[in-house]
């Protein structure tokens, strides 16, 4: 059988209503100066501010970075880091969003305690100074970024994608709340849920899957497969919407232990070019 080492490090919080639950994670990661990393369309649906409700509740100090793009380029981390920066003494960071605000939530913690560039942190395990504690938000059911070590940026000048990564990057703790992805438009969950899907086939069949990877993968494929149709039929299914998001994050999982192929391959230049959503350029890649 393949080798492997599993390194579990994230706790996670799955079920309708978690979000709740954000203050008391917050307070058991000693998290008192909050950066919160979401996106403008997050804010528009009101989701950042059923989250900002309970760090108020909760008597916390945050503050929000809400420039994130489509596609987070090294431009988005250095305006977060500024961003930062001038709040001071941060000890906590929480992304909320899909898989670009957590990424750019990750990406943003390698600069703010480790400095240099982004680039610098291209490939796994090159940060050399602790990381801040995290705490990973999703709210569309697709990338998993919130169950992996990796952020995925774009050099803003050449476009090209970087898989920065390392264990001190991870979230420290998950909430995965379904009833987050209720207002997720359409279009949206069609791309996430193609994205999640192709994480498990290809992690799945990838030459470095082991009896982990494929463990997770297999319940990824369960859920989404029986899932997708449903929650693109009616977005209020919340036994669908709880599956999908599960299975994505099954799915990040699955990657985060093996690896992704040919669709992401031939997606990522797509994405990085020519500025096509990832999810519809994973269908195109496949």
């Amino acid at each position: 059988m393949k080798a492997f080492d599993f390194y579990p490090t994230a706790r996670v919080v799955f079920g309708e209503g978690t979000l709740a639950q954000l203050g008391k994670l917050s307070e058991e990661l000693d998290g008192s100066r909050i950066l919160f990393v979401t996106d403008p369309g997050i804010v528009s649906a009101g989701l950042a501010d059923r989250a900002i409700a309970v760090l108020q509740r909760a008597s916390l100090d945050f503050f929000v970075f809400d420039s994130v793009g489509e596609n987070p380029t090294t431009a988005h981390i250095a305006a977060g880091v500024a961003f930062a920066k001038a709040r001071g003494n941060i000890d906590l960071i929480v992304g909320m969003g899909g898989g670009s605000a957590m990424d750019c939530a990750k990406g943003i913690n390698f600069i703010l305690t480790n400095n240099g560039q982004m680039e610098d942190y291209w490939g796994m395990g090159r940060a050399t100074k602790p990381m801040l504690p995290s705490i990973g938000i999703p709210t569309t059911a697709g990338t998993g970024s919130e169950a992996q070590s990796y952020a995925l940026i774009s050099d803003a000048k050449t476009h090209v994608k970087m898989a920065c990564g390392d264990l001190k990057a991870r979230f420290r703790s998950v909430i995965l709340d379904p009833s987050l992805t209720e207002s997720v438009p359409e279009n949206v969950a069609a791309a996430a849920g193609i994205d999640a899907i192709a994480h498990a086939i290809e992690s799945y069949v990838c030459t470095r899957r082991n009896a982990v990877s494929m463990m997770f993968a297999q319940k990824a494929w369960q859920l989404l497969s029986s899932s997708f149709e449903s929650v693109l039929k009616d977005a209020s299914d919340n036994e669908a919407r709880s599956k999908m998001l599960l299975g994505a994050h099954f799915a990040g999982a699955a990657i985060e232990n093996a690896m992704l192929g040919a669709a992401h391959a031939c997606a990522n230049p797509l994405t990085a070019h020519f500025g096509i959503t990832h999810g519809v350029a994973v269908a195109r890649g496949n």
